[in-house]
């Protein structure tokens, strides 16, 4: 049985357990960043991939960029908007929220974004190098 067939989109109640368990894990200076730009889980568009699922659920915002769920791939991701209720960027990381906002903190303290980012497949036949 193919396992696509059988995804269903996550569950606001299954985000919040992902979330508590995710800041019983922040350290004192990263959960006081994650209470500045948490917000109520909200679904967003995506154009890509997100309206399979009705949106992916965006849990964190900070200046341009919304930390959301990619629950197709399981993850947290950090992406940016230029319009409220809709995502910019399609990622498939596959990160813990934790891991997400340390990334952030790290942006904000040396500006440099170390994050490595997995993006959707790129249609095409595949070419070894």
């Amino acid at each position: 049985m193919d396992d696509a067939l059988d995804w269903q989109p996550i569950t606001e109640a299954a985000l919040w357990d992902r979330i508590l368990h995710a800041e019983g894990r922040m350290s004192p200076q990263l959960f006081r960043l994650w209470e500045a730009i948490r917000i109520s889980p909200v679904k967003w568009e995506e154009k890509t991939y997100g309206s399979t699922g009705g949106g992916f659920w965006v849990v964190a915002i900070i200046g341009n960029r919304a930390i959301w769920f990619n629950d197709i791939e399981d993850g947290f991701n950090c992406s940016s908007y230029t319009v409220t209720g809709q995502l910019a960027e399609y990622f498939c990381n596959q990160d813990e929220l934790d891991m997400t906002v340390q990334n952030i903190l790290t942006i904000i303290e040396t500006g440099i974004d170390s994050s490595a980012r997995c993006s959707a497949p790129i249609p095409g036949a595949w070419r070894p190098e």
